[in-house]
């Protein structure tokens, strides 16, 4: 049993008014600070695991892309590693924040306001990590974009719509995923696009399980 969900919304209205001054976050050497409006990668399960998922990948010389950057702390993880990083968000202040937090910790990254692949050069990575917004219902705001992936799925339409012409047969893509989405749903939009879905993380905190797959092009 999941002990977080009856008591979700208390947990939301205390994460929103932390996260309504700018607070810091540190991970092993690096430490970021969170804007207001921005992802938290300290307050959520999903980024501490994609951190020390991450912290275990072989990154040297490898073309590294994370979607949804937030704070961007997982794409200087990723740049310290010797990768080279572009990291994406539909957020403004998120790019910012990113950019800062770059700069502060002494990294190169290739910072882009984009909306999906929208603004992404037409490259195939080696890596790309997806910390996605699974719950269904419409952003009204460029923060909620981090939340909600549209009443009918549409951020997962259009992700697999466009995935497959960012990765070559080597490319390695990890999509994080927790059991409160509809997970049955998310993978029939990526099978629909031949993409199969190999599970190879599993992770239960206070109750929640919350899962890292691997998508392969069929």
């Amino acid at each position: 049993m999941n002990i977080l969900r009856p008591i979700a919304p208390i947990v939301n209205k205390l994460a929103r008014i932390y996260t309504s001054k700018e607070r810091e976050f540190s991970f092993k050497d690096i430490k970021v600070k969170v804007t207001p409006g921005v992802f938290h990668p300290g307050l959520f399960i999903s980024s501490k695991i994609l951190l020390n998922f991450v912290d275990h990948l072989k990154l040297e010389e490898k073309s590294f892309l994370e979607l949804g950057a937030g704070s961007g702390i997982i794409s200087i993880l990723a740049a310290k590693k010797g990768a080279k990083v572009f990291a994406s968000d539909i957020s403004s202040i998120a790019i910012e924040s990113i950019i800062l937090n770059a700069k502060e910790n002494n990294v190169n990254i290739n910072v882009i306001y984009s909306d999906l692949f929208q603004n992404i050069p037409n490259i195939q990575f080696d890596y790309i990590i997806i910390n996605p917004p699974y719950y269904k219902k419409d952003p009204a705001t460029d923060a909620e974009y981090a939340w909600y992936c549209g009443s009918n799925h549409e951020y997962f339409i259009r992700l697999f719509d466009s995935l497959s012409n960012y990765t070559m047969q080597d490319s390695k893509v990890f999509m994080i995923l927790s059991e409160v989405c509809d997970i049955n749903a998310i993978k029939k939009i990526g099978e629909k696009k031949n993409f199969i879905w190999k599970m190879i993380e599993k992770k239960t905190v206070w109750g929640e399980r919350n899962y890292i797959y691997k998508l392969e092009k069929s």
